[in-house]
């Protein structure tokens, strides 16, 4: 039994409504033609009343056919997750680099491309590192990852590719995920040439299904020429791998002058201070006044007074 995807479907429902609103359009219109002809007043109204009636549905589907066309798949993507078709074997395009060495005179020979058949593992060190306590979904898949140097709001990728020049900058691979079970853990790990550069283990914290992303951004001169990989894993379990090249030769980092440190001036001793001679200080006294003390009083024996004769 073969499969309609959700854009067939919004394509097949904005085609029918509107087919419905001609058709409708049409009748409207033969009824309104035919009312104005009967002789009688109330059949006669009430076939214009059908007539406009009809001729409101008609105007009223147009603009319903737009909005299912242009903003109905958008919707359905909240409610409904894409069921992402699995390939478990990707096919490689790989532009190998050749770099001669100038002591060998002999023309090197290119190897074939190399395939992938062995099943990525989960690093022991990495697995350490798990948080989650949710046992993930068996049945979990993920669509093939797509690289690109940008992505617009809806977590799509925009002019995606499978080989970039360095500079790189900020790099992501999107995807589209199904029956994921939020809490359970989750890994991108990053490869360059089989050697492991960049890596994230989390819990889930999206929901069952969508769109979602990973991405890296080193420094600049970190971004090696070769074949990187980016897998994907649930708990333990590897999902699915990607794929891409970078060429060209990293920038070089920018070099900060190191400023020159200062020596610190060494104190130089004071000079000896030359004893400046003696002088002698002259001391003219000053005679400080005595305080004068009052006389004591001396009590004044009234005269005893004579006898006249």
């Amino acid at each position: 039994m073969p499969s309609i995807d959700i854009r067939s479907t919004v394509l097949t429902a904005a085609i029918i409504i509107g087919v419905a609103a001609i058709l409708t359009l049409i009748i409207g219109i033969n009824h309104l033609v035919k009312g104005r002809k009967i002789p009688f007043f109330g059949k006669r109204q009430t076939r214009m009343t059908r007539g406009w009636r009809l001729l409101i549905i008609a105007i009223l589907m147009i603009p319903l056919a737009w909005v299912i066309l242009n903003f109905s798949e958008p919707l359905v993507y909240r409610f409904i997750s894409p069921s992402p078709t699995v390939t478990q074997t990707p096919t490689i395009t790989i532009t190998p680099s050749i770099t001669i060495t100038p002591s060998i005179t002999l023309t090197p020979t290119i190897t074939d491309t190399p395939s992938v058949t062995a099943t990525p593992s989960m690093p022991g060190e990495i697995e350490d590192e798990f948080e989650a306590e949710v046992i993930p979904n068996p049945e979990a898949v993920f669509s093939p990852i797509t690289f690109s140097q940008r992505i617009d709001e809806d977590w799509q990728p925009l002019e995606p590719a499978v080989e970039f020049e360095n500079p790189v900058g900020r790099l992501f691979g999107t995807f589209s995920y199904n029956n994921m079970v939020v809490g359970s853990q989750w890994s991108a790990l990053w490869y360059w040439e089989g050697e492991l550069v960049h890596y994230i283990t989390r819990p889930w914290e999206n929901g069952t299904g969508g769109y979602g992303y990973v991405d890296w951004d080193p420094p600049s001169d970190q971004w090696r020429s070769g074949l990187y990989e980016v897998q994907l894993f649930v708990g333990t379990d590897w999902k699915m791998s990607g794929y891409f090249t970078v060429i060209g030769d990293p920038p070089m980092p920018t070099v900060t002058d190191t400023p020159t440190q200062t020596r610190t001036p060494t104190q130089t001793s004071p000079p000896t201070q030359t004893s400046t001679p003696s002088r002698t200080p002259t001391f003219t006294p000053t005679l400080t006044p005595s305080q004068t003390r009052w006389p004591t009083a001396s009590r004044t024996v009234t005269p005893t007074p004579s006898q006249s004769p």
